[in-house]
Parts: structure tokens; sequence; C-alpha cells
């Protein structure tokens, strides 16, 4: 699951930087690697707790098997095609099935499902407009100024793609590792959640960096190249802007409520790359047709990966039971 969540989203940090040309491929997977592991480690647990005990009370061992197949399918499948689809939405939506067949649609957590898609919906127009101000904003500032444009721009744009690759781990590495918590308490003996939570940041951070060195190119061309021309001044704010807009859906309500929301960085990265679209050529600008391919991916997954989990529980559980059931 860590080498899927790699391979389609390192697109999410490295896009703009590539984008812009101002570094190639292997080095932007490389900060993606080193960054993404800072990431995780530190602050992955704010939303790991969320996808292992929020949404739905716990989750068995057939339950992992079936949520964490299902979304590896999925998203295996659209790394091949090239399409960053959200590898939030593959989980979730994988939980939610599996919520609702294992302990019926009531005992689901309404409540942080609410705040999770409407997070899917406010993430990308926060990125949009902060993209689009951002670049607008620096434009003016630099107008006329090329020399200097030319030697800081690029240097900034790296510095974003780092703190863009520290933002996805803190809040995708739960996407890999998140339904394995309570699961690794039992199998460990009964060791402190913290502890669990650190151990699996760090074995998803290994497949993450895997994942994004073997299948990570084909799926940061569509987003570099295929949505909007960039330069390093619109790569900056495009990448400042997602990776902020990541990082205070981890930080934030984890503060005010105990949970890390768990957002798609994809769908913030792409709003952030159609915001400084929007800012240098208007709707000119922004290949229409590319954005509407990827926005039914995203519906989609969310639909195909709860059918399919749900499906498969309700049809294999009466037969083995659910192995491993936690206390709830």
């Amino acid at each position: 699951m860590a080498v899927a969540l790699g391979g389609n989203d390192a697109a999410t940090p490295c896009d703009t930087s590539v984008g812009a040309r101002v570094i190639s491929i292997r080095n932007a997977l490389i900060l993606f690697a080193i960054f993404t592991s800072v990431g995780a480690l530190t602050q992955g647990y704010m939303v790991m707790k969320t996808i292992g005990r929020g949404i739905v009370p716990a989750i068995d061992l057939l339950g992992v098997l079936i949520t964490v197949s299902v979304a590896f399918a999925w998203i295996m499948f659209c790394n091949f095609y090239g399409l960053e689809i959200s590898v939030t939405h593959s989980i979730i939506g994988s939980v939610l099935g599996y919520g609702i067949a294992a302990y019926g649609i009531g005992r689901v957590n309404w409540s942080i499902m609410t705040n999770i898609i409407v997070s899917w919906i406010t993430s990308p127009i926060f990125a949009m407009f902060m993209a689009y101000s951002v670049y607008k904003l620096l434009a003016r500032m630099i107008r006329g100024k090329n020399s200097l444009s030319s030697r800081i721009m690029p240097i900034l744009l790296i510095a974003a793609l780092c703190y863009s690759a520290y933002a996805f781990g803190t809040n995708d590495i739960a996407n890999a590792t998140g339904v394995y918590v309570t699961i690794s308490q039992i199998i460990f003996g009964g060791l402190p959640e913290q502890n669990i939570m650190f151990i699996l940041a760090a074995f998803g951070s290994i497949g993450v960096a895997i994942g994004g060195f073997l299948l990570g190119a084909r799926v940061i061309g569509t987003v570099a190249f295929r949505i909007t021309r960039l330069d390093p001044v619109s790569g900056f704010a495009a990448e400042l802007a997602n990776a902020f807009v990541v990082h205070m859906f981890t930080t934030i309500p984890y503060m005010l409520i105990g949970y890390g929301i768990p957002i798609s960085t994809s769908i913030a990265g792409v709003g952030s790359v159609i915001g400084v679209g929007l800012a240098m050529y208007r709707s000119a600008g922004v290949n229409k047709r590319t954005v509407l391919k990827l926005f039914m991916a995203w519906i989609g997954t969310v639909t195909i990966t709860a059918a399919a989990s749900y499906i498969l529980y309700t049809l294999i559980a009466p037969i083995t039971g659910p192995i491993l059931e936690p206390k709830t």
C-alpha cells in the first residue's frame, strides 16, 4: 500500500518543480523521499489515528486485509494509466465500506466523515485561491527584476518542494498505515499506541520512497505538463499553497478535536496548479479536459472502493470470521 501511495502521490510535491524545469524527476524524488519520511515520523500519527479508530470503532484483521487490498488494486490500476487519483479517497472509501459491513451504518462516525468530505471540497478551493494570490503578489514584486527572479525563484521552488513533501508525509502516511494501528497493538502485545504509530510510519516511509522511484515518473508527468504551463514563480506559488493547506488540515483539527483530517493532497495540489494557471492565463491556461478527467476519477474512487470493500467483507466474514477482532 505504501509503494502504491508513493507511486501515485509523489506527483503532489514534485509536480511544480519538475513542470517548471528547475529540477530533474530523479532529484525531485530523492527530496520527496527524505522529507516525506521526516513528516511521517514527526506528525504522521495525527491522521493515522483518524483512519484507524476515528471513522469506525476499530478494524479487525479481515477488514485490514480487505480495505488495503481494495485500495491497492484501484490505486495500481490508476497508476498504470498515469491517472492521479486520490489515494485518500481510495482508503477512506474502503474503510467506509468495511465499517458499514462490519458495524452497520449507524456505528460509522458520520461527524468525522462529514468533516472529511467537507475538507475534500474546501481544501482545493483554499489551495486554488492561495496559489492565485501568491502568484499575483510575487509577479508584482519581481516585475522588471528578471535577473533576481532567475537566481532566487528556483531555490525557493525547491524549498517549497521540501515543505510540500514534509506536509504530505504528515497527512498521507496514514493512508498506508492507519488501518494497521489496532491490529498491530494486538500483535505486538499491547505496545502504547504512540509507539505503534511511529513503527508503522517508519515502515510506511520506506514503502513510499520505493513507490516514488519505481512508479512516480508517469503520474508526475501528467500533473507537471498536462494541466498548465509552469515557470519557477508559478511553480513556487502552487507548491507553497498546496503544502500550507495540507499541513493546516493535519495540525489544526488535531489541536481542536483530537483528529487530523485526511484530505486529498492530490486534489489540493491540482487545485493550486489550477490557481496559478488562472492567474497567468485566465481560463484559457487550464486544460479543462485533464481536470475533468481527474475530477471524475476522484468521485468514482470513493464509490468503487466503498462498494468493493462492503461486498468482499459481507461475503468473506461469514466464512472466516473477523480474525483478531479488537475490543471496541
